[in-house]
């Protein structure tokens, strides 16, 4: 596996819901048409500055709290923000929210300081808002599938 690139999903799922959106974006990372490409999946309480810098590319997800992103979420880019901000410039990330309103404001927040770090959007963020709606795994399938294809082919 040394020749495959590592994309990293730091995703924070505390309820049912929120854990089938997880397994929804491994799956689609870890699709068989993607051979490449070695997935690696966490808590944001588990992930290290380590584990961001061996990363080719970055998955977030988070839930809508308060309008914000998540205390797991604020608390990764806290602890490794400054450890990984002059070598992982210009890495590739994407951005799932699970949204009970909006999502705006946790878009923004996370927007914000992945601004600051110099990474660079390689997808539209998928926000899943309002009420629970099934359709949301697949779109979080199709968007772990999509990040994880664009890594293997050089594209991000």
């Amino acid at each position: 596996m040394a020749d495959h690139k590592i994309l990293l999903a730091v995703i924070h799922a505390p309820s049912p819901n929120t854990q089938r959106l997880r397994d929804a974006l491994v799956k689609g990372m870890t699709h068989p048409d993607v051979e490449g490409v070695a997935v690696r999946c966490q808590s944001p309480f588990d992930t290290q500055p380590q584990d961001v810098l061996d990363a080719d590319g970055i998955i977030l997800g988070t839930t809508e709290n308060l309008g914000y992103m998540s205390g797991a979420l604020k608390d990764f880019f806290d602890r490794c923000y400054y450890p990984v901000l002059e070598e992982k410039q210009g890495t590739p990330y994407c951005l799932f929210v699970r949204a009970g309103h909006d999502g705006t404001g946790t878009r923004r927040g996370v927007e914000t300081i992945v601004t600051g770090l110099r990474w660079k959007p390689v997808q539209d963020p998928l926000i899943c808002r309002g009420a629970w709606d099934d359709a949301f795994t697949g779109q979080c399938e199709e968007f772990g599938l999509t990040m994880a294809a664009g890594l293997e082919a050089g594209v991000f």
